[in-house]
């Protein structure tokens, strides 16, 4: 029996990451959150990660053989990203040291380690595409780069395995999270359906013209599990993204198509959704009220910055994915039908009409 400490099972990933091993069987499954739920198959583990002392208690009982590290918490600056989210890692590798029974960690950051924190996003001399694990870190401060130190550290500490996934955007299920361009995208198509207007593509002619592709959180969490039990994988970084590429001049109607919406033709630059959506607060909660949604805060389910930031991109981004290949992980995921999924897990919730 394995035991799996699943750190942010609350978000996208862990929560995808929960219902894998729990599906697959043979593991006992921790779930650490500020506010974790309930779910069955999940021992809830409810602390704040910046706090050493509250960690070292609340992980006091639990013998982890696999962790992963699967949460972050958006601060005003880099140094403060920086101090946070590495201390966060710090806290519960140190809180697990003396149990002597982790035999992998596994840190999921992203494409921001090749493109650079949101202080400069895009900027500067970037590497080639498509991004390549062994392209060297950039020359600037970023706190995946402090986060994957504090894994090597800790691992080489106490002797265990560890791997490194970067997605890119990320498509699944969850409320209330920070990053979540599906859940968005949904709410924003929504709108312009019962308002009558076309949806208007938020980011750059950069963006819409290019290549690009996105990750399934139920495909990363595949690469999760393949890489904590492979021991081919052990301590590499591995780039997941479902495998199919697309331009959004393409996906924008796909998605439009979907909800019934016209998709306005891009010309020049994008509208980004944080315009779009400044004043959107009542027409959701009237949406919600009139359809009998169970959430009529727009805010809890969209996350504007996010997908603007994501679509706004100057450049062209794409991943590459050979070393996985190479190792033996070969599932696939085509990114229609990714969006496609949510929308319906949405819609059987009554999150969306």
């Amino acid at each position: 029996m394995k035991t799996a400490l699943i750190v942010g099972v609350s978000g996208i990933v862990g929560r995808n990451l929960a219902d894998l091993l729990i599906a697959e069987g043979g593991w006992t499954v921790y779930g650490v959150a500020r506010r974790p739920g309930g779910r069955e198959g999940v021992t809830p583990v409810a602390v704040d990660l910046q706090d050493a002392v509250a960690v070292n208690a609340a992980l006091a009982g639990v013998k982890p053989t696999h962790i992963f590290l699967t949460t972050w918490l958006r601060q005003p600056t880099e140094a403060e990203n920086i101090r946070v989210n590495a201390g966060m890692v710090r806290n519960v590798l140190d809180a697990v040291s003396a149990a002597g029974t982790v035999e992998h960690v596994a840190l999921v950051t992203g494409l921001k380690h090749y493109l650079g924190p949101f202080e400069a996003y895009g900027k500067g001399s970037l590497p080639a595409t498509p991004f390549r694990e062994d392209q060297p870190r950039l020359d600037i401060e970023n706190f995946y780069y402090a986060q994957e130190d504090e894994v090597f550290a800790a691992a080489a500490r106490d002797g265990y395995g560890w791997s490194v996934h970067r997605p890119h955007t990320i498509i699944g299920y969850a409320v209330g999270n920070a990053m979540n361009m599906g859940t968005t995208l949904a709410v924003y198509a929504t709108i312009c359906k019962e308002l009558g207007q076309p949806m208007v593509f938020p980011g750059s002619s950069v963006q819409w013209n290019s290549l690009t592709d996105m990750t399934d959180a139920r495909l990363l969490a595949k690469q999760l599990l393949w890489a904590a039990t492979t021991p081919a994988a052990r301590n590499q970084a591995f780039n997941v993204v479902n495998g199919d590429i697309f331009r959004w001049s393409w996906m924008w109607k796909r998605i439009a198509g979907w909800f019934g919406v016209e998709a306005a033709e891009l010309t020049g630059e994008g509208t980004p959704l944080e315009l779009q959506l400044a004043d959107a607060g009542p027409v959701w909660a009237g949406i919600a009220a009139k359809y009998g949604l169970v959430e009529n805060d727009l805010k809890v389910l969209a996350s504007a910055w996010h997908t603007d930031a994501d679509l706004g991109r100057p450049i062209e981004v794409v991943t590459d994915m050979s070393r996985s290949r190479e190792l033996g992980f070969t599932e696939y995921q085509a990114t229609d039908k990714s969006f496609f999924a949510l929308f319906e897990r949405l819609r059987a919730e009554r999150l969306i009409p």
